[in-house]
């Protein structure tokens, strides 16, 4: 048996797409490796069945520092980001790849199964949820939506969708009005179980976007959790979007992306010394603060893709008694800044 410490010290989302390649390798080829894991976020592989505890000072131990080069053809390939690390270590451990589930593999103990959620705890009562974030890292900021479109979008269901804002700390996570506000309360282990309990998710190309289809939703839940992406036209369709999902992508409608994704990292250079704020990697149509493909994605449009999944059944929404017992626990005022 080959041991394989896998090293990628990328984001959570991209920690989380590699959960799927190595629950593929350990389906394809039972027995034949034994792998662990080092990255910066280790609650994503908490419970994990498929990793063994290898320690990095054994000689008969492999190191492998993993790359994604599929996304150099994604806009060529009809490729997803969920085969691009499990086709990179087939290349270098001489295997074949093939994805065989089109999500990520997150577990949860038993126990975390059946603990009521944060926002139980907190409302006093099981009500139904969407976690929202409405913001991202600052080193990809083109893939920012503007905080005052999801500020429309919150207003439009209000007392009918119990929003829940969360955000890390440190990051760009701007307060959000008549939402319950968890920004920068959560480890990431934490939001993996609030995850669990989500009746829906909307967001950015973000980690977030990545744990909704990860995460196993509850019993009493439809199998494909609802989220609706705000995506714009950076990154390819195909290369993102996980069944279910509700993607909303401008490619084609600019020149910038006529031919395919962009790819460009910043709206705006920070002058933070960042590799990202380099002139290849900026955004070539601005339109105030958005990238244009983010700005002709509308309020209305994101209103019309929730509406979708609460007209089909994939989501409830609130019952007017629900809605007077969150309403106390809501956001009601936001900094001047954000007003």
């Amino acid at each position: 048996m080959r041991a394989v410490i896998l090293r990628n010290h990328l984001a959570p989302g991209d920690n989380i797409v590699l959960t799927a390649a190595l629950r593929d390798f350990q389906r394809l080829y039972p027995g034949e490796f034994a792998f662990d894991v080092r990255c910066p976020c280790p609650d994503i592989w908490l419970n994990n069945p498929h990793l063994t505890a290898l320690t990095d000072q054994d000689p008969s131990v492999e190191s492998l520092d993993l790359q994604c080069p599929l996304i150099q053809w994604s806009n060529r390939r009809p490729c997803h980001f969920l085969e691009g690390f499990g086709n990179y270590m087939g290349f270098v451990l001489d295997r074949e790849f093939q994805l065989t589930e089109f999500r990520g593999d997150i577990h949860l103990t038993p126990f975390e199964q059946a603990r009521p959620s944060r926002v139980a705890h907190l409302l006093g009562a099981d009500l139904p949820f969407w976690l929202v974030a409405a913001g991202g890292k600052f080193d990809i900021t083109a893939k920012w939506w503007s905080y005052r479109r999801y500020q429309q979008v919150i207003d439009h269901f209000q007392d009918r969708i119990l929003f829940v804002q969360a955000g890390e700390l440190g990051n760009y996570h701007p307060p959000l009005r008549g939402v319950l506000d968890l920004r920068g309360t959560t480890t990431l282990r934490e939001l993996i179980l609030l995850m669990r309990h989500a009746e829906g998710v909307l967001c950015g190309i973000t980690s977030l976007m990545h744990l909704a289809a990860a995460v196993p939703t509850r019993p009493d839940r439809p199998t494909l959790r609802p989220c609706v992406v705000v995506a714009g036209a950076r990154e390819p369709l195909h290369w993102e979007a996980y069944p279910g999902h509700q993607f909303l992508h401008t490619i084609g409608s600019l020149p910038c992306c006529a031919e395919g994704a962009c790819w460009r990292s910043r709206t705006l250079p920070l002058h933070d010394d960042d590799e990202n704020d380099a002139p290849e990697r900026l955004c070539l149509d601005v339109h105030g603060d958005l990238p244009r493909c983010m700005h002709l994605i509308s309020a209305h449009d994101v209103i019309r893709a929730i509406e979708r999944y609460l007209e089909g059944g994939a989501a409830r929404c609130l019952t007017p008694p629900q809605a007077s017992l969150a309403r106390p626990h809501l956001r009601s005022e936001v900094p001047a800044p954000y007003a």
